[in-house]
């Protein structure tokens, strides 16, 4: 790949940030365009695609995740949000991010396309009575405005930027937000095991990681401040049968041949641990998170 210097801000936080320019118009003599380079990497990964149907099906399974994450707590560090910000949480699930912000700032409003997310994100709000996030059912294709999404003090994108523009996308963002604006995505492999999809005889392609976001905002004009998130998990199931229909659904549509393939390998891979099945290895997913300031 080109060498692309870009001088990323190591310090995150809003203190000492550097502003961002309004985003430009791409000029050919600018060298690789980073959002043809995305389509052409998104073209090419070999991970099943998650549509609503996918996120509508795996709602009420989302908190039997077999493993602990930090990852919401150490992104809400970065961001450091005001108690009198708007912001609007686009992607939002079942709302990893939107509940626990919920206590740190005025109001939310959390967009998803997925109706079996946004149910389980509204039974959160009223079991643990938080009566600050609204929530608007809408893509990242849909029009906005007609949405009723409008403009917000920070404008939230965490772990949900799969779009086929990663342009239009973030000018969405941008437009949406006063202040500021947060994204995070992953870093090379991300969540995904490669050594799970190597046990079945498939090779992993990902898709692009974040340093095609982090050099589109440059060519854009956005000053980017760049942080990360080590996600530590090691994968714990009740036993071998629940391993397997995780990993199963996980890496989608497996052949017989896989499913043996599979099962030999968490046989392997699996031992007993306090009452639990856990793998021998832990995991550290990176989470790359990038925020820039609206001048």
């Amino acid at each position: 790949m080109e060498e692309h210097s870009v001088n990323p801000v190591q310090k995150a936080g809003p203190t000492g940030g550097k502003k961002s320019r309004e985003p430009g118009i791409l000029k050919a003599a600018d060298g690789i365009d980073w959002n043809e380079a995305w389509k052409m990497q998104r073209s090419q990964k070999a991970v099943i695609k998650r549509d609503v149907n996918f996120w509508d099906n795996k709602a009420r399974d989302f908190f039997k995740k077999p493993w602990d994450s930090n990852y919401s707590d150490d992104f809400l560090k970065i961001m450091e949000p005001k108690r009198c910000w708007t912001v609007l949480d686009m992607g939002c699930g079942s709302g990893a991010l939107a509940i626990p912000l919920a206590k740190y700032v005025r109001r939310i409003t959390a967009v998803d396309f997925s109706p079996g997310m946004l149910e389980l994100l509204e039974e959160q709000c009223k079991t643990k009575e938080i009566d600050n996030i609204a929530v608007i059912k809408a893509s990242w294709e849909d029009n906005w405005t007609s949405k009723g999404i409008g403009s917000y003090d920070a404008v939230v994108a965490s772990r949900c930027l799969v779009v086929d523009d990663l342009r239009k996308a973030i000018m969405k963002l941008h437009n949406a937000a006063r202040e500021r604006v947060y994204i995070s995505t992953i870093v090379g492999d991300g969540p995904h095991d490669r050594g799970m999809y190597e046990a079945v005889g498939r090779r992993l392609t990902p898709g692009p990681d974040y340093i095609y976001t982090y050099n589109l905002l440059y060519q854009m004009g956005i000053c980017a401040h760049l942080s990360f998130i080590k996600d530590y998990r090691q994968e714990s199931f009740q036993d071998l049968d629940a391993a397997h229909q995780y990993y199963d659904r996980f890496l989608g549509e497996l052949t017989n041949s896989e499913k043996v393939k599979l099962r030999c390998y968490l046989e392997d891979q699996l031992v007993a641990r306090n009452g639990k099945w856990v793998l021998k290895y832990k995991r550290a997913t990176r989470w790359a998170v990038m925020w820039w300031e609206k001048e």
